[in-house]
């Protein structure tokens, strides 16, 4: 695994998985929300944002999470490996609420500065809609590269610890490599 995609509603623990799958690779992580947001939650304009993808893309490794559907095919193209967290819309509204009750108020650090943790009724709406809206889009794009690709399907925690615990065992961590 060198380029490692990892893809799921909000609330799936995309950017925890990151992370500690960057602890145990040594593979560069990326946290797209903190590259694609400006402070105050501007948007960045869509030429650029689609130069950044295809830079980070471009790159020998590296680990992204997250979804921005218009700019998934350049990171799906590359990847080696897509974890996609396929987790209840319930789980995933528990974990945003616990996550907001968290940072409320300030930036969570995968996040871009000035990004103060909101909940919002519009966000609530969708993840309760993900699966029956996004899920399928999602999952079509990833099977279509699924002859290049690992395609790992996580849908608990109890499986992402379990993928974490092989990944461990495949590296002894001290030089994050095999």
């Amino acid at each position: 695994m060198q380029r490692i995609a990892i893809i799921g509603s909000a609330g799936t623990g995309k950017s925890t998985l990151a992370r500690r799958l960057g602890e145990l690779t040594g593979l560069n992580v990326i946290h797209l929300d903190a590259l694609y947001w400006r402070p105050g939650w501007v948007a960045p304009p869509d030429e650029e944002w689609d130069t950044i993808v295809e830079e980070i893309a471009s790159q020998e490794n590296w680990i992204t999470d997250g979804n921005y559907g218009r700019t998934m095919e350049p990171r799906l193209e590359r990847a080696d490996t897509v974890v996609f967290l396929d987790f209840s819309r319930v789980v995933c509204l528990w974990r945003v609420f616990k996550k907001w009750l968290r940072f409320r108020g300030r930036s969570r650090p995968d996040m871009a500065p000035d990004c103060q943790e909101n909940l919002t009724w519009e966000f609530v709406l969708w993840i309760w809609n993900y699966p029956k809206r996004s899920r399928p889009r999602v999952m079509e794009r990833i099977e279509g590269h699924s002859a290049d690709t690992e395609i790992i399907v996580l849908g608990n925690q109890k499986g992402i610890d379990g993928f974490l615990a092989q990944i461990a065992a495949q590296h002894d961590g001290s030089t994050g490599s095999p």
